[in-house]
């Protein structure tokens, strides 16, 4: 086959697995999209309150996901080799980990003070978050095991199955959160604000839970995992150690990142419910946008997972590189296109003007933002892929907790005093971000160059 016929059928495999990984993840962040419509059309007092909320749990909650996911390219490798009695072995190893990291989630949610004191809020706004992160530790046991599931299924080129699922759940979110956030005064049901979109999410997340039992029980695609062999799920050392070694550093990877911009909101919080309200708004616009190269990131790893598992490492390292290029063509254009539309954009998040205002010149770094998030997103999946996970972090440390929050933090408050025209506010945590995902994408790219050439070289 020609380089180019080569490309073309790389492309279309990776789309072929990205695409159902895209519709299921906008699913999944459409629920953040209902939370936050919702909370802005109840009170901007609320939704100030569910930024902090949120970013407090994405803080938690990604960490351990990522943790889980350890799963996807250990049983891809295996997948690929076709050992899929060991693949399906592999699920209920990650069951195990999922089930103690659970117990580690609903703790940190339920007692929370210590990433609200960084937030600096009032009693009232306080009470308002706590309410809120107590409904979402419910919802911490399902969400992980649903997360081994979707790692599983990703991993064996199944995202299909995933996808039904996040949508089946949608289609139950929006309307249980209206109910709850707004009430039912004709039924007696008071509004819970905040706080209902918080039970509105455990609620649908323990129903997936139980229908993605029942299709591993009755769909005769898993028969061959032998997932129902006696014995099958009990704990084994080396299949724990295997997914902690490769999970730690990914749990620890995904953690900084998150955290790199959740906690942005935490100290912009600082400045006043309208700041934070209007960077709420942006950050879950370009948050819709990163969906797509997550998803690309997501499919291009399956597949170099299962070449490696299948030794066709030249195959491999293609189609890594031919994934990263794809990553960042559509993202070019889907930046450039969303940020020459931005105010009408806006305007389908709120009608409050104030809070327009406050996100519009956050939208001013979008594309190289979105850009160098989609060089970084994709080059730290295909190094997972490849099984490296540990030096990653390390650049992620460096990039987005050192020059993203500690240059943003330095850029929005100057808190030496010496320089007042630093003061940028929220748009200081912007630009730093933007400098912090660049060089993130620019040294994990160098890394996976280093990483395939010593692995994938021929001869």
């Amino acid at each position: 086959m020609s380089k180019a016929g080569a490309w073309r059928e790389n492309l279309r495999q990776i789309v072929t697995l990205s695409w159902p990984v895209f519709i299921g993840q906008l699913a999944v962040l459409a629920f953040s999209i209902v939370d936050t419509v919702l909370v802005a059309r109840h009170s901007s007092a609320d939704l100030a309150a569910l930024a902090v909320g949120a970013s407090a749990y994405i803080t938690i909650f990604i960490g351990l996901m990522g943790m889980v996911l350890a799963i996807s390219p250990i049983v891809g490798q295996l997948f690929g080799a076709r050992r899929l009695a060991e693949a399906g072995h592999q699920f209920w190893q990650a069951q195990w980990v999922a089930l103690a990291l659970a117990l580690v989630g609903i703790a940190a949610l339920v007692f929370p003070q210590p990433l609200l004191a960084l937030a600096q809020l009032s009693p009232g706004q306080a009470a308002k978050v706590r309410s809120y992160m107590l409904a979402l530790a419910f919802a911490v046991p399902a969400s992980l095991y649903f997360s081994v599931f979707r790692g599983f299924n990703n991993a064996v080129s199944r995202p299909k199955a995933v996808m039904v699922l996040q949508l089946g759940g949608l289609a139950l979110k929006l309307p249980l959160a209206a109910l709850l956030v707004f009430g039912a005064p004709d039924w007696g049901l008071p509004a819970f604000g905040v706080q209902g979109c918080g039970w509105s999410t455990a609620a649908v997340v323990w129903l997936q839970a139980a229908c993605a039992t029942v299709l591993l029980r009755r769909d005769p695609f898993y028969r061959p995992f032998n997932l129902g062999r006696p014995g099958g799920w009990r704990p084994e050392r080396a299949a724990l150690k295997a997914l902690l070694v490769l999970g730690l550093p990914m749990g620890l990877s995904l953690m900084v990142e998150v955290t790199g911009f959740s906690f942005m909101a935490i100290f912009i919080a600082r400045i006043g419910d309208t700041a934070v309200a209007g960077h709420q708004v942006a950050v879950n616009l370009v948050s819709v946008m990163f969906m797509l190269p997550l998803a690309l990131s997501n499919g291009t790893t399956t597949l170099v997972a299962q070449a490696i598992g299948a030794q066709r490492l030249v195959l491999a390292k293609q189609l890594g590189w031919n994934g990263l290029a794809l990553a960042l063509g559509v993202s070019a254009l889907l930046g450039s296109s969303v940020y020459l539309a931005r105010v009408p954009v806006l305007g389908l998040y709120t009608r409050d003007a104030a809070v327009a205002a406050a996100a519009l010149p956050l939208l001013s770094w979008m594309v190289l933002f979105h850009i160098a998030d989609a060089a970084q997103i994709m080059a730290a999946f295909v190094l997972r892929a490849w099984r490296v996970a540990t030096l990653p972090t390390v650049i992620y440390v460096l990039s987005l907790w050192g020059l993203g929050l500690g240059g943003g933090y330095w850029l929005a408050f100057d808190p030496s005093g010496d320089w007042p025209a630093m003061a940028h506010g929220a748009r200081g945590y912007w630009m730093a971000s933007t400098a912090g995902l660049t060089v993130a994408g620019s040294a994990l790219t160098a890394l996976l160059w280093w990483v395939t050439r010593q692995r994938a070289t021929p001869g």
